[in-house]
C-alpha cells in the first residue's frame, strides 16, 4: 500500500474502512425483517416503506463512514496511531490523506448524511397518518444525536471506556427501533429486544479490536473497556456478548410466537461460529494475528443478520 497517492480515491476508500460498513446495515436489515414479520408478510412493504428502508440504510452507512473518518483524524492529531499499531493502517497516519483534507471529507460525508436524512423526512411526512410535527422533531433529534455520537465517540468517550455503550446504542437500539418505528408508525418492545441483540453482536467487533490493541492503547492513555477491565475479562466479554445476543433472540421468538420457531433454531447456528472465533482469540491472545479473529467476527455479524432475518421471514 506504499504506492497510494495522497488524497486519491483509493486513499478515501481505504479511510472509509469498507469492511466495517456491513455492521451499519445489520440493524436496518433486521428491523425491516421484524416489520415484515409483524405486518403479515412482504406485502406490508409498499413503495413508501421500501424507500424508507433504503434511506435508513444509506444514512446508517454514511454515518459509519463519517465515524471512521472522525476516528482516523482524532487518533492522528492525538498521536494514538503509531508505526507499531497492529490493526489496519490509518489514512492520516500513513500520509494517504492530509488532516485538512480529512476535515473536509468529514464535513462532506456529514452533509451527505444530512441530505439523506432530509429525503427520509420528506418520505416519512408523505407516508404517515396523523400529526406530522412530532415525528419530524423526533427524526431531526435522532439525526443530530447520531452526528453528536460520531464526534463524541472519537473525541472523548471511546478513550474513557464508553465506546461499547455507544455501539450498543447507535448500532443496535437506536437504528433498529427508529427504522421499525418509521415503517410501522408505532413502537414495539420486540424492536427494543432486537436492538439490544444487534448492538451486542456488533460490539463484538469493537471488543476484539480493543483486545488486540490493549497494550498500545494503554501506553497512549486510551482507556477502552478492555483496558479498564483487563484482558481476561475482555476475552470473556467477547464470548458473553454473542451468547447473550442469541439468548435475546430466543426471548424475542417467545415474545412473537409463544414457543421456539425457525427464528430460534436458525439463530443458534451463529453460536458455534462465535464460539470458534472466541476460541481462536484465546489461542492467539496477542499480536497481529488477532486480525484473523477480527475478520471472523465481521463475517459472523453478517451470518447473524442473515440467520435472524431469515428466521423472521420464513
Amino acid at each position: 500500500m506504499k504506492n497510494i497517492a495522497k488524497n486519491s480515491l483509493r486513499a478515501w476508500i481505504l479511510a472509509a474502512r469498507p469492511k466495517t460498513l456491513s455492521g451499519a446495515l445489520v440493524s436496518v436489515v433486521t428491523a425491516v425483517a421484524l416489520f415484515v414479520r409483524l405486518s403479515g408478510g412482504i406485502g406490508g412493504m409498499g413503495r413508501g416503506e421500501v424507500q424508507m428502508a433504503l434511506l435508513c440504510a444509506g444514512f446508517a452507512v454514511l454515518m459509519q463512514v463519517a465515524s471512521n473518518f472522525i476516528n482516523d483524524w482524532y487518533d492522528f492529531i492525538r498521536g494514538n496511531d503509531r508505526e507499531d499499531r497492529l490493526g489496519p493502517k490509518r489514512a492520516c497516519q500513513q500520509g494517504w490523506i492530509s488532516p485538512e483534507a480529512m476535515k473536509k471529507g468529514i464535513l462532506l460525508v456529514v452533509l451527505l448524511a444530512g441530505a439523506v436524512g432530509l429525503w427520509l423526512l420528506f418520505v416519512v411526512v408523505r407516508s404517515i397518518s396523523g400529526a406530522v410535527w412530532p415525528t419530524m422533531f423526533f427524526l431531526v433529534g435522532v439525526g443530530l444525536l447520531c452526528v453528536a455520537g460520531a464526534f463524541l465517540y472519537s473525541s472523548h468517550l471511546s478513550s474513557k471506556g464508553w465506546g461499547d455503550v455507544l455501539v450498543l446504542l447507535f448500532f443496535g437500539i437506536v437504528p433498529v427501533c427508529v427504522t421499525f418505528f418509521l415503517l410501522a408508525q408505532t413502537l414495539s418492545s420486540a424492536a427494543l429486544v432486537l436492538g439490544f441483540s444487534v448492538g451486542l453482536v456488533v460490539d463484538t467487533l469493537l471488543v476484539v479490536n480493543n483486545f488486540r490493541d490493549r497494550d498500545t492503547d494503554r501506553s497512549v492513555g486510551k482507556r477502552t473497556l478492555v483496558v479498564l477491565i483487563g484482558e481476561k475479562m475482555g476475552s470473556r466479554l467477547y464470548g458473553g456478548l454473542g451468547i447473550v445476543a442469541v439468548a435475546l433472540i430466543v426471548l424475542l421468538d417467545f415474545m412473537l410466537h409463544g414457543s421456539p420457531t425457525a427464528l430460534s433454531l436458525l439463530t443458534l447456528l451463529y453460536l458455534p461460529l462465535h464460539l470458534s472465533a472466541w476460541r481462536k482469540m484465546r489461542q492467539i491472545w496477542n499480536g497481529r494475528k488477532l486480525n484473523e479473529v477480527l475478520s471472523l467476527t465481521a463475517r459472523n455479524i453478517l451470518v447473524y443478520a442473515f440467520l435472524v432475518s431469515s428466521g423472521m421471514l420464513f
